[in-house]
């Protein structure tokens, strides 16, 4: 490796791999255009420093631009750089990180940049659903370069100095960058939910280290996880107090309390990320109403109804997991759907493409309803009717069409209160009570709060095997 203790792109590589496992490709590289005196520039490695190493002794594939080479502008040899460590990637098997740090295109090679920005974009989509992709926006990402993120399975973004927009913000009109930064790290994780989690250089690839230990290298391989040296039986006794709280649920069943959030900060209502059950990787989505810090103490409170954001999150996160064959784990929590005008003008496609997700995966699926499953939200969130292998229910969960109160009164407009209520008792008891759930076969087991870990550990664990032979079809439409 060459010498450039002060280069930040090749620091920001250090920090990431193994101790020593970094292994250098192109590193001679240089710009071939001669236009607009570009051969008396330097262009060492073109601007990205590209290469191999290891994370936890597993190989990754890594790009790093470099800033101090004109901006970090993408150039031909530049791409051409990046589409190879792709190429790489895919004939190992193994995961692309890429560090992004570019003022966008290089102006002297025009034409040939901006089809070296075309050829990054195919070797991404040529890679998608093969090979986990993930970057970290560590400076400028703008314009055509904000689709690389875009196109990444995770992306992670540093909190104070990264910039990510498509159109700068004062190119907005009406829109400056004091009024409202559309390019901060904030905004992006927040608002577009393009980024997972955001932070310091080193708290982002602490997280890009244990993301890494989560996945499968690639999406033929079945040996991914670790040897669990929790107890699998292990009680939890707070799950019953905290059920609105899916976060604090995923911390207590997994191994070793562990939960890696996904989309952290964007539509807090439906979480994704990661546990492990028993050293395997499983993928979550759930609904949730409240969230808790340290001290237990409610800081966000949430409608139990799912959101057009929401569904558009967990659907994505789905097909991810499907695509890696990561089994899933929902927590369903839900009582209807978002009603306000602006949510209408979108809920029903994302609600159908949801829909489609988990009835689509093939991949093992446990759903498990910790309070309300109502109406066909209830349907929606990994229901048995639309795939779900395996559904366990806490004790006093509720299910059916709606509350039993309004149940009651639709079916007796003209009824007292005093009838209404007597209606409504008959109404719980016949159809909203989980017994009759699962009387019926759609839910498996009625299972005690504090033994749920226990019970899924050995779920997925029966459902490891699962195979589905589907019809043959190039794609779907959703």
């Amino acid at each position: 490796m060459s010498d450039r203790s002060n280069n930040l792109a090749e620091q920001r590589l250090k920090k990431l791999l193994d101790e020593g496992s970094f292994m250098e490709i192109g590193s001679l590289v240089t710009a071939r255009n001669t236009d607009f005196d570009l051969t008396q520039t330097d262009t060492p490695s073109d601007g990205v420093i590209t290469g191999h190493g290891l994370i936890d002794g597993n190989l990754v594939f890594v790009y790093s631009q470099d800033s101090s080479v004109l901006n970090g502008t993408i150039g031909e040899m530049h791409a051409k750089k990046i589409a190879a460590v792709y190429d790489k990637a895919v004939k190992m098997g193994a995961p692309v990180i890429g560090f992004l740090d570019c003022a966008g295109v290089r102006l002297q090679e025009s034409v040939d940049a901006l089809d070296a920005l075309g050829v990054i974009y195919e070797k991404q989509v040529a890679a998608s659903g093969v090979i986990p992709q993930i970057c970290a926006v560590f400076g400028n990402c703008g314009g055509g370069l904000s689709i690389v993120p875009g196109l990444c399975d995770f992306a992670f973004m540093e909190a104070d100095q990264a910039k990510l927009f498509v159109n700068s913000p004062n190119a907005i009109e009406g829109n400056r960058v004091e009024v409202c930064d559309t390019s901060s790290a904030v905004f992006q994780s927040e608002e577009t939910g393009l980024i997972d989690q955001i932070g310091t250089e080193e708290e982002i690839i602490d997280s890009i280290r244990s993301l890494v230990g989560l996945l499968p290298a690639d999406n033929t391989s079945h040996d991914y996880g670790e040897d669990c040296g929790d107890d699998l039986n292990r009680v939890s006794a707070n799950l019953d107090t905290m059920r609105g709280d899916s976060r604090f649920i995923l911390s207590e069943i997994a191994d070793n309390h562990v939960f890696f959030e996904t989309k952290r900060n964007y539509e807090k209502n439906m979480v994704t990320g990661f546990i492990q059950l028993n050293g395997l990787t499983i993928g979550v989505v759930a609904n949730n109403s409240r969230i808790h810090d340290e001290d237990g103490k409610e800081t966000e409170q949430f409608d139990t109804v799912l959101t057009a954001k929401g569904c558009e999150k967990a659907t994505d996160f789905l097909a991810f997991c499907d695509a890696f064959e990561i089994p899933v784990l929902s927590i369903a929590n839900v009582t209807g759907y978002k009603a306000t005008k602006c949510s209408e003008r979108r809920l029903a496609r994302a609600l159908s493409r949801l829909t489609y997700a988990f009835a689509n995966a093939t991949v093992p699926k446990v759903n498990l309803l910790v309070d309300k499953a109502y109406g066909s939200a209830g349907v929606i969130m990994n229901s048995k009717s639309i795939g779900a292998d395996l559904v366990y229910a806490w004790p006093d969960v509720k299910t059916g069409t709606m509350d039993a109160r309004l149940a009651a009164g639709i079916m007796y407009p003209e009824a007292s209160a005093e009838e209404l209520d007597e209606k409504a008792k008959i109404y719980e008891a016949l159809q909203s009570n989980i017994v009759t759930s699962a009387r019926r076969g759609y839910v498996d087991l009625i299972i005690e709060p504090e033994g749920t870990r226990k019970y899924l550990v050995a779920a997925f664990e029966m459902l490891f095997t699962k195979r589905v032979d589907t019809p043959y079809k190039k794609h779907g439409t959703k």
